[in-house]
């Protein structure tokens, strides 16, 4: 019988337990923001408020990242969750360790049905997506969020127990050198799909679980394949069952077998199970090695709403979808960049309590139509029924050969960043704002998030201004936290080169057309002929502060 090789083990990196001063210390101290748990919402969460000068306290009960193993977990990061992380000072590590892709194919049996390039709409400096193992994105952030210096990070902290309180919330916190108490004035809970704290609480998570089942192998090969995201449909070497093939850093390939429904998750995952499975889909003659092989189902979970009174909850805590189309992961990402702009501003006084309100109202609807398609993706993969069987057999010869059906075959779609609808700080709803490349006149490059990056303000983006309207814009904005950027024209606002493509993107045509971008990148408002009072309206507004102060 043929044996497979283990490749040596990830060396991960821990950092020490320091004891907090709150220990032994009488007095409860309380704290702006405490955040809870250390994954890639809960981190980028701290990074945010870091990069923008805002202290929180970060409590983990472990002390490194990932999993305590190999485990890739989450690998597919999306280019809203790159662009995130361009903005937080650490999109060159991830693009120089992970693998850049666009491209992806579909195949039933041997035959490829169905190709995408999401390379073709796009206009930002970011690809459509990189493949990196979650644990080097953790240890990304965790190093980013030291060298920034303002969150102060605690491991081996376990919360044993929340109580919300009027003004805040009182937390219990558990550690090797005893236990004490803190308050906060919000507190984060970003610890996944299996919050204590949401537990504890009683909030109901409406969740269902899924009979699929898969297992995933993470393996490395010689066989030269193209660097792309195969999907089958119905594979030959998996028994007529799906398969995805992905490649990640360190030349590994992660490949995601779907298995029966009552399979015996140690059966399917021990080596030489797995193995086989591996020798049927790359042949006789290739050397392969395991790095990690590990069994999965999967349930979806939402609560009602993402804010209870001081307790804010993110992520997996939020929301948890199928994994089809990398939703999950890139949606937490997006939660904390969300919400990370409006404690910041509103912890120094700059907007009203109501737009921490809007945190709910925005991502709550996002990651319900997260759910809605990835639970088509998840029908379309494992049918129910004779009859959704015969549909997808149906879809699969069709698409072949018509374009109409190519758009059905669902083998998940991929995450991108969700439109929000309309609400009382986004009157006409919001959409993504891309990470345009961009000049200044005098010919200096630079970028939508590094301009984002200076601070936590508003951009105000204003074709052609006059030189009067652009001075009273001036005038009226000047105590709001805006930055007035013309693009093109001759008044005295620093200014961007004119070019199609970005007044194209930012929905600007006319002279005197202005665009207003919130500090994670969406369009808050588009005025036709601007003004120096809707201007200072549409901020208020998307701000949450009285229109007429």
């Amino acid at each position: 019988m043929e044996s497979f090789a283990f490749a040596p083990a990830y060396e991960l990196p821990s950092w020490p337990f320091t004891p907090p001063p709150e220990l032994g210390n009488p007095r409860i101290v309380r704290h702006p923001i405490v955040i809870v748990g250390a994954g890639p919402s809960g981190l980028t969460l701290a990074c945010d408020l870091a990069q923008r000068g805002v202290r929180a306290v970060l409590l983990d009960e472990d002390d490194t990242v990932g999993v305590r193993g190999a485990s890739s977990r989450g690998i597919c990061y999306a280019q809203k969750s790159l662009e995130i992380f361009e903005r937080l000072g650490i999109y060159e590590r991830i693009a120089a360790k992970g693998v850049t892709w666009s491209f992806g194919r579909t195949f039933s049996g041997e035959q490829e049905v169905y190709n995408f390039n999401l390379q073709a709409n796009s206009v930002s400096r970011q690809p459509p997506f990189i493949n990196l193992q979650q644990f080097y994105l953790e240890w990304f952030l965790v190093e980013r969020i030291l060298e920034l210096g303002l969150t102060d990070l605690r491991w081996k902290s376990r919360v044993t127990r929340v109580e919300p309180l009027g003004d805040g919330v009182r937390i219990d916190v558990e550690t090797p050198a005893g236990r004490y108490t803190i308050e906060a004035d919000r507190l984060i809970d970003a610890t996944g799909a299996n919050s204590p704290i949401r537990t504890q609480l009683g909030i109901d998570t409406h969740s269902s679980r899924s009979t699929d089942r898969w297992c995933i192998s993470d393996v490395r090969f010689k066989k030269p394949l193209p660097v792309e995201r195969w999907t089958w449909v119905d594979a030959p070497f998996n028994e007529g069952r799906g398969v995805w093939q992905h490649l990640m850093a360190d030349g590994v390939w992660r490949i995601d077998y779907q298995m029966p429904e009552d399979c015996d998750p140690a059966t399917i995952s021990q080596p030489e199970v797995a193995g086989a499975r591996l020798r049927a889909r790359l042949g006789p003659g290739v050397e392969f090695e395991f790095v990690w092989i590990g069994p999965y189902g999967y349930r979806d979970h939402l609560l009602d709403s993402f804010r209870h009174g001081h307790v804010f909850f993110i992520g997996d805590a939020a929301h948890v979808v199928s994994p089809f189309g990398a939703r999950g992961g890139n949606s937490g990402i997006q939660d904390a960049a969300n919400l990370g702009w409006k404690l910041a501003l509103v912890a120094q006084g700059q907007a009203g309590d109501a737009l921490l309100d809007s945190y709910n109202a925005e991502r709550q609807p996002a990651a319900r139509q997260n759910l809605e398609v990835t639970s088509r993706s998840a029908r379309f993969l494992a049918p129910r029924s004779p009859a959704e069987h015969t549909l997808r057999r149906a879809v699969v010869a069709l698409a072949a050969r018509y374009p109409f059906a190519r758009a059905l075959v669902n083998t998940g779609r991929m995450s991108v960043a969700n439109d929000y609808p309309s609400a009382p700080q986004l009157p006409e709803g919001g959409r993504t704002v891309q990470n345009l490349p961009l000049r200044w006149a005098d010919g200096r490059e630079t970028t939508l998030m590094q301009l984002l990056a200076e601070g936590t303000q508003c951009l105000g983006l204003w074709l052609s201004p006059t030189p009067d309207r652009a001075k009273a814009a001036m005038e009226a904005t000047a105590s709001l936290p805006l930055r007035l950027l013309a693009i093109g024209g001759d008044s005295d606002l620093p200014t961007l080169q004119a070019d199609d493509r970005l007044t194209s993107h930012l929905g600007i045509g006319d002279p005197g057309s202005f665009v207003l971008v919130r500090p994670d990148a969406y369009r808050a408002a588009l005025l036709a002929q601007a003004t120096a009072e809707s201007v200072a309206n549409a901020l208020r507004t998307a701000l949450a502060l009285n229109t007429t102060q």
